[in-house]
């Protein structure tokens, strides 16, 4: 009895010993979970992106090839599902194969024209327009012939992933397929469509379009301020651009900074030309979230007069308010971007540092 008490006690410490080593490395391991503390790279949430690059049988039956092709090809250039696209198509005009007023001429009881069913107004004003032309619309050029023709499926198609990228897609699908026709039982049509073009069902998203990729991105903020900063970016993905907007409903590049640095209770510029001086210069390469990166981008603007801005959330990644026509705020890479002026670290100025000083003694 005497040696079953011995290894009970000699478990026991074991065990409690293990326990022990666990609570003292519990720190690193919580730092370990964000590689950005310790220098590393910070996760992108890339293996939540879901890939639909290839078609299932249903797609290649049931979609014509030239159309297939046009819809690859458009949502390629523009940064949209393929598959959206094509629900779209199905849904509208069969790929064009229906026989219904509006699809090869003329327009529908409700105006429409075309393959991918175009207000003749949303197009352009016109249904053939000579390109390049000044016209307020989604006419485009699809097939490169100068014309933008709401039935020529290329360029129909080409200007139905303009107008969904508008909207709000690649993010926010729902929201882009709502707006081209203002139904939820025409959305889920859609969505339902395009789930059965996919090779693995899915409608893909950008995988920082996920909200559970923000949880990582604030954790890992350089500070509590940062991480607030962020918090308040991050939540007006999906807004429109507007610009001198600084919200709530929308924002222009500079305007978002702005009311993401005052949710913190910190003043900075409001424009982007204020914005470039104000802050301390950082290296590329050197930059953290919550920095700036500044583009040599708008009328007016220069490489030492930038006009455009965005707000680094992670290493290579930036959130951003980037023009009307660009689609809505959204969180985009900023590596491949030309234009680049440079970086700057609003936080280090030292009218923040008095800012943050009194806060703290508040």
């Amino acid at each position: 009895m005497r040696g079953n008490r011995r290894v009970r006690l000699a478990l026991i410490l074991a065990v409690g010993a293990l326990c022990l080593f666990m609570l003292s490395m519990a720190p690193v391991l919580m730092i370990g979970s964000f590689p950005s503390f310790t220098g590393g790279e910070l996760p992108d949430c890339n293996d939540r992106a879901q890939s639909v690059s290839d078609e299932s049988q249903t797609a290649t039956s049931d979609i014509p090839a030239e159309y297939l092709r046009q819809y690859r090809a458009a949502a390629k250039k523009i940064g949209v599902q393929w598959n959206v696209l094509a629900g779209i198509g199905k849904r509208e005009t069969d790929h064009g194969r229906s026989t219904l007023p509006g699809v090869s001429s003329g327009t529908n009881y409700a105006g429409a024209a075309g393959p991918m069913q175009f207000l003749i107004s949303t197009w352009g004003g016109k249904a053939k327009i000579k390109i390049p032309s000044t016209f307020n619309g989604y006419a485009s050029d699809g097939d490169g012939d100068g014309w933008a023709d709401v039935y020529n499926p290329a360029d129909a198609i080409l200007g139905a992933a303009k107008m969904i990228k508008h909207n709000g897609a690649p993010e926010n699908v729902r929201r882009s397929l709502f707006v081209y026709n203002r139904a939820w039982w025409y959305v889920d049509q859609v969505m339902e469509i395009a789930e059965r073009y996919a090779k693995d069902g899915a409608v893909s998203v950008p995988p920082q379009a996920d909200e559970l990729c923000d949880e990582p991105l604030l954790a890992a903020a350089p500070s509590g301020t940062v991480s607030g900063i962020m918090e308040y970016a991050l939540a007006q993905r999906g807004k429109p651009y507007l610009w001198g907007g600084t919200g709530p409903d929308a924002f222009d590049c500079s305007g978002i900074i702005y009311m993401a640095y005052r949710s913190v209770g910190l003043t900075i510029p409001r424009t982007t030309f204020g914005q470039w001086p104000f802050g301390i210069k950082v290296p590329a390469g050197q930059e953290q979230a919550g920095d700036l990166v500044f583009f040599n981008a708008g009328p007016g603007t220069a490489a030492d007069r930038p006009g455009h801005v965005g707000m680094v959330v992670s290493p290579g990644k930036m959130v951003e308010a980037r023009c009307r026509l660009c689609g809505p705020i959204k969180v985009t890479t900023y590596r491949d971007r030309t234009g680049i002026v440079g970086f700057t670290r609003p936080l280090a100025n030292p009218q923040i540092l008095e800012q943050l000083r009194l806060k703290e003694l508040g």
